[in-house]
């Protein structure tokens, strides 16, 4: 993978300057191989990972993660009806991938409740579903190579009678 994109995985905020010393190369041509990346669709977006049990709220949502069992259909493979799951509002990611199931499912709810809904209501019902595993995300260790800290528990300690 290219210097730039490598650097830019590790920390979307590095400048177009630092990258430039980093590599050796100058601003402007460094300014000029982003855009290219931008405009071929090799960066898709910047984005900064949040530590959600920080700023966990009444509001937090649910993470679940979805395997998925389909019929591929015929000259089409698994792309089309990946393509019909991957574009409920529900679905932050969607992944081909090896073993019983065919493909993994991310998605997000207010609660437990909305993700069964989805499940039950959107995705088991598809025609080339055949079947689907459900398990929801309880805790984060580390997420995109960045390790989590946690709120400290109370550490109270306990009172016997």
């Amino acid at each position: 993978m290219d210097e730039i994109l490598e650097i830019l995985e590790k920390d979307g905020r590095a400048s177009i300057e630092d990258i430039a010393k980093m590599i050796r190369k100058k601003p402007d041509e460094v300014k000029k191989s982003i855009r290219k990346f931008e405009k071929d669709g090799a960066i898709l977006k910047y984005k900064a990972v949040i530590n959600k049990e920080l700023v966990k709220d009444t509001d937090s949502e649910v993470r679940a993660l979805i395997e998925v069992n389909i019929v591929p259909q015929k000259d089409l493979g698994f792309d089309k009806i990946a393509e019909r799951i991957y574009s409920f509002p529900e679905v932050s990611s969607c992944y081909l991938i090896s073993g019983t199931y065919d493909l993994l499912v991310i998605i997000e709810g207010k609660n437990i409740h909305t993700v069964s809904n989805f499940v039950a209501e959107k995705l088991s019902c598809l025609e080339n579903v055949r079947g689907t595993a459900t398990h929801f995300l309880l805790k984060k260790y580390k997420e995109d190579g960045v390790i989590l800290k946690h709120k400290v528990q109370n550490q109270r300690e306990n009172i016997s009678y």
